[in-house]
């Protein structure tokens, strides 16, 4: 099995916090977005070349667990891992101290294939995933 995770360094900047320096919850989602782009690039299936494959991916769920808060300046690590991706695309997401290791938050988002052409919602992910992917069906 390929190395279906990828993980990046972020560091909230002073827009990203509320005004005791904490990070607003809905910046949270932007750095599992950040994450899980820079995974998709590492493989080889970026937005653009989703698209040039014929395939939107829109996500159609989204679940955060907080734990501790992230803190302005703070080293945060953000790992991204694809966890299902027969019938659709579930990406699991850890963000920690990048100095201690401890859990700042969890989550994980899910996505599905929809046919540019057809607007259709594919209930198998299309081969050119399984090949990105490294993987078989």
């Amino acid at each position: 099995m390929p190395d279906l995770f990828h993980e990046i360094e972020v560091r909230p900047a002073f827009y990203d916090v509320d005004p005791m320096a904490v990070v607003w919850h809905g910046h949270y989602v932007k750095y599992f977005e950040l994450a899980r782009a820079a995974l998709m690039e590492r493989l080889g299936y970026d937005y653009l070349q989703m698209r040039d494959s014929g395939y939107f991916w829109p996500i159609i769920d989204v679940a955060i667990k907080f734990r501790r808060p992230a803190m302005l300046g703070q080293r945060l690590t953000v790992r991204a891992e694809i966890t299902e991706f027969e019938n659709r695309l579930r990406v699991d997401y850890r963000i920690t101290n990048a100095l201690t290791g401890e859990k700042v938050t969890e989550g994980h988002t899910l996505q599905v294939a929809v046919t540019i052409a057809t607007n259709e919602l594919q209930y198998v992910c299309p081969q050119i995933l399984w090949d990105k992917l490294g993987v078989s069906p």
